[in-house]
């Protein structure tokens, strides 16, 4: 990972993450694997499947965590993983 190790987000209650692209890895894995039970038609299953293929993408490619924030465009990348955790929770 290359640039600049924060030590806060500014954000009260919300810690650096230590390892985004990791983290953010398994949870865009874990939305496709249960999306893919889906119809392939659903409208649903294909606006969420490309978001999140994007995602996945630009998290592959991108190593540094601040262009990564930039090209996601949501945020930093502490309040992307809460997003994408609260989207897991309510698929689950």
């Amino acid at each position: 990972m290359a640039g600049v190790h924060k030590l806060t987000t500014g954000l009260t209650g919300l810690p650096v993450a230590r390892h985004p692209h990791k983290t953010l890895k398994v949870l865009y894995s874990r939305i496709l694997a249960y999306i893919n039970k889906m119809p392939s038609d659903a409208g649903y299953r294909k606006h969420t499947e490309q978001i999140t293929n994007q995602r996945l993408h630009l998290v592959n490619s991108e190593t540094d965590v601040q262009k990564l924030e930039e090209k996601i465009n949501c945020g930093q990348i502490e309040e992307v993983i809460k997003q994408v955790f609260f989207y897991k929770a309510c698929i689950n």
